[in-house]
């Protein structure tokens, strides 16, 4: 379906994947002002049923999940003993279950790692990857056309919020959530009914619909960063723990979890590094691992760079020493052999309008 609808694919954690239908800058200029529709059926998607589910995710989850709400869902990090990430998850609380969707390369590690602690409970695990589609439909006409094809309200879905709907003989997972800086809803449905759905969000190729338009991982991409949004082999590693990564909002010290005594200590040390974000003068791409220095002393590394289609300019993230990464610091990246001027300045790069 998706090269009838002109994607170029490419291979991704090993799935066929389309980069991009037109151009990486057309799409995502399309999601920042309309809509766009994106596969990510490479996420893992995994359903945890028993009465341990709640002690063994708040045991292997920086977030706290006690009495975790029905109906929500919850960004968290799975670490190692020594913080070192494994993975960046989105946890939500059903009546019944508990749902895990975590990254594609990582989908084996993490299924692996669940069931090493699942060991001697009441905890079933289910890998229900292969068996559903996930499609994440962002930009602000999102919920305008949503509506309007469904019929369906979700205009008073909040944010991390989802909701379960029976629709055409399909059950569908509405969350409001998405990677792109934008508003948007993602969206979980029995594989077998791709067919059907997908049509009618994006229409055929004789009969496209008129503004919403398919986007691949390139744009993607090039929206999170802009957003500020670490991506996994990128801002979140086994190499860094969440509080390096800037991601201590999603940590609670204050319960016992996997990694919590290793990042406490780390806490009272003082971190060593830090992430920032970096403008980059002229418009050349920073790219991942180039060097940044501070007067030809390295300092640290990029982790994520594009040339902002958004701000019109190159903008980068990376791992720089604690105490150089103050807004306004004046650094150097090397791009390509050439020292280029970079400025630490305030992330996210791009925050959407304030809705009505």
């Amino acid at each position: 379906m998706h090269v009838a609808l002109g994607a170029r694919m490419v291979e991704f954690a090993g799935w066929s994947m389309p980069v991009m239908f037109t151009s990486i800058a057309d799409e995502h200029v399309h999601t920042r002002t309309a809509c766009s529709v994106f596969d990510v059926s490479h996420m893992g998607r995994l359903t945890l049923t028993g009465r341990d589910g709640e002690a063994l995710l708040n045991r292997i989850c920086t977030r706290n999940l006690l009495r975790a709400e029905v109906g929500r869902s919850y960004y968290s990090h799975i670490c190692r003993e020594d913080g070192g990430i494994l993975d960046d998850v989105i946890v939500s609380r059903f009546e019944d279950r508990w749902g895990v969707v975590c990254n594609g390369s990582n989908r084996a590690k993490i299924v692996a790692w669940i069931q090493k602690h699942a060991l001697g409970t009441d905890v079933a695990l289910e890998d229900q990857t292969v068996a559903t589609t996930m499609l994440a439909i962002q930009g602000p006409r999102t919920l305008e056309l949503a509506e309007d094809l469904s019929g369906l309200d979700f205009s008073s879905l909040k944010r991390y919020r989802f909701r379960e709907h029976d629709y055409l003989g399909s059950r569908l997972i509405v969350y409001r959530s998405g990677y792109t800086g934008e508003d948007g809803l993602e969206i979980v449905f029995p594989a077998e009914s791709t067919e059907v759905l997908l049509p009618m969000l994006l229409g055929t190729e004789r009969k496209p619909h008129p503004v919403i338009k398919p986007a691949g991982l390139g744009a993607r991409d090039t929206l999170r960063i802009e957003a500020a949004m670490p991506l996994y082999g990128h801002e979140l590693s086994e190499e860094f723990d969440s509080l390096t990564a800037g991601q201590a909002w999603c940590v609670d010290l204050n319960k016992d979890f996997i990694g919590a005594a290793s990042m406490r200590e780390l806490q009272r040390a003082g971190l060593r590094r830090r992430l920032v974000g970096l403008a980059v003068e002229g418009r050349r791409i920073a790219r991942q691992n180039q060097c940044v220095s501070a007067k030809g002393r390295p300092v640290g590394k990029i982790t994520s760079g594009t040339l902002s289609p958004t701000l019109g300019k190159s903008i980068a993230m990376g791992f720089v020493e604690f105490g150089l990464g103050e807004p306004g610091a004046t650094l150097e990246v090397a791009v390509g052999n050439k020292p280029v001027n970079t400025t630490v300045v305030p992330l996210p790069f791009y925050k959407r309008p304030a809705g009505p």
